[in-house]
């Protein structure tokens, strides 16, 4: 059973930004584990409906993403939305605290890199998107 609790017309252009970006929806526990188990390095977001995802998660990804290194694959889960998932990828990121939005890169099924909420609100897009590509540099 998958459990929600933002109705899917709330949230879908949030998800949609992702999603353009090249991002799969990682709606299901079992989509999460297959993300993780992919060979290369994967990168999950927990996207989230506040305004640090909305207006400095989100941009600084897609700053991130457009030049330079970056992950052979891109998943999302949705917290408030996915809510099993987003447990499911939660568990994969130990031992770091749950974090909305947070964005981990994942290398042959292992944690190497981790950017929790904390770490996202005091900064901008461009902040952001700067130290993505460091970790893209070092991981990817």
């Amino acid at each position: 059973m998958i459990v929600q609790r933002y109705p899917e017309p709330f949230i879908a252009p949030m998800r949609a930004e992702l999603s353009r970006l090249g991002f799969e929806d990682l709606k299901t526990p079992e989509a999460v584990n297959a993300a993780v188990r992919q060979s290369g390095t994967t990168m999950i977001v927990v996207n989230s409906v506040c305004g640090c995802a909305a207006g400095k998660a989100r941009p600084g990804i897609a700053i991130a993403l457009a030049k330079g290194k970056r992950p052979d694959h891109l998943g999302t889960v949705f917290a408030g939305a996915d809510v099993e998932a987003t447990q499911t990828a939660r568990d994969h990121f130990a031992p770091y605290p749950p974090s909305s939005p947070s964005i981990a890169i994942m290398k042959d099924g292992q944690l190497v890199y981790m950017m929790e909420r904390r770490e996202i609100e005091g900064r901008s897009a461009d902040m952001i998107a700067a130290e993505l590509q460091e970790a893209f540099e070092k991981h990817c």
